[in-house]
């Protein structure tokens, strides 16, 4: 876990995401909590996440999602030297 991250404010928001149940909690939590650019921003990067994880090539990736190669390469780098947060995603979702 990055130590830089760790701070109360982000440990409250952590609480808090964990306690939304259902899928419209999580729309009406974000909406409130997020602006669209923001929510279509982290969605994006979940979205990229996964296609790198399914071995898809850059330029398919852009394409279909319209990040820029900046981002793609941020979120390949999170891939592969990050806490493995978005490996505990993928495996979870995968067993549903």
């Amino acid at each position: 876990m990055n130590s830089k991250l760790k701070e109360l404010n982000v440990e409250f928001l952590f609480q808090a995401i964990l306690k939304l149940e259902t899928m419209e909690e999580c729309y009406s939590f974000f909406e409130d909590l997020c602006t669209v650019p923001e929510l279509r921003a982290m969605s994006q990067r979940l979205q990229v996440a996964k296609m790198l994880d399914e071995h898809k090539v850059y330029s398919d990736i852009v394409s279909e999602t319209g990040a820029s190669t900046a981002t793609i390469s941020r979120v390949n780098r999170s891939l592969h030297y990050g806490c493995d947060g978005y490996r505990v995603v993928f495996e979870r979702l995968e067993k549903e």
